[in-house]
């Protein structure tokens, strides 16, 4: 995944901190036990937010241990792991897998093609255990790549397929609040889509890639342009979530949706008002 959806810890509490990094830890577990190492370099925090919500929500029973791990070879450090983690760690997999395959196809990325290559026999067993939703990321991610190649300009339409994807990852179960979760994921998911090409704009103009901002960046105030949208679509999210009956780790979790996420954007956004400052400073002394 991208990275995007994370704490804001300077307002965290410190074991409210602990906790969320013990999930993250009990995810790499799931993801080393079920996948290997090859599983563990998926890891990310994208996801992290999922296992807390998916855990706040249906409360099943935590796992809760001290570990000493490559990463953490000195010390030991909690770990938090329930069937949530394991649930987590096989659509993490999945998605990776289908994006490398993606990115191969469009860009002809090596290193992703390798990657897809080594994840492949994990790959098939989740098809077989979740055929519905490996279909559902297949078909969204190539209705992507479609608008991508035709150079879509509507906002939406990319963002809508990110959405639908990560609206069938939330959905744990088939139950009461799986309508909830995909409304929460659908709106997490554009979020995560126009952030991500919010942040790499200028990346794409250089490089020539497709990004759908590059047809609306001349619009009065771009930045606020792109930053009503998103927060739209976080409020979406936002809605979906406090409509659901989740108690623990409530507020870890609001942190992250009221907060967590927009400490991404306006870093993204200090990135690129830096970068046109620059470009403005190098022009005029060109012209000087």
């Amino acid at each position: 995944m991208y990275g995007y959806i994370v704490v804001d810890q300077p307002e965290l509490k410190f074991r409210e901190f602990d906790k969320y990094c013990s999930y993250y830890c009990g995810l790499c577990d799931s993801l080393a036990e079920a996948h290997g190492l090859k599983g563990q370099i998926s890891l990310s925090y994208d996801m992290t937010f999922l296992v807390i919500l998916l855990t706040g929500l249906y409360e099943p029973e935590t796992i809760y241990s001290e570990e000493r791990c490559v990463t953490h070879p000195l010390r030991k450090h909690p770990v938090r792991r329930n069937v949530v983690s394991d649930y987590v760690a096989d659509m993490n997999v999945l998605l990776t897998y289908y994006k490398c395959m993606d990115d191969w196809y469009d860009e002809k990325k090596v290193l992703k093609i390798t990657y897809a290559g080594v994840l492949k026999k994990d790959i098939k067993k989740l098809e077989k255990k979740y055929p519905h939703k490996a279909e559902i990321i297949r078909k969204s991610l190539s209705k992507l790549s479609e608008y991508e190649k035709a150079q879509e300009t509507n906002i939406d339409k990319p963002a809508e397929q990110f959405g639908i994807l990560l609206g069938e990852v939330a959905a744990m179960k088939d139950d009461e609040w799986s309508y909830e979760l995909r409304v929460l994921g659908n709106n997490l998911g554009r979020f995560i889509y126009l952030l991500d090409a919010y942040d790499d704009l200028e990346k794409d103009e250089k490089k020539n890639n497709y990004n759908v901002f590059k047809y609306h960046k001349d619009v009065d105030d771009f930045d606020t342009f792109a930053e009503n949208i998103l927060k739209a679509y976080m409020a979406g999210c936002a809605r979906a979530f406090e409509r659901l009956p989740i108690l623990a780790n409530a507020e870890l979790l609001r942190n992250i949706i009221y907060s967590g996420v927009w400490t991404k954007f306006y870093a993204a956004r200090r990135k690129r008002i830096d970068t046109a400052g620059k470009q403005l400073e190098e022009h005029n002394d060109r012209s000087i």
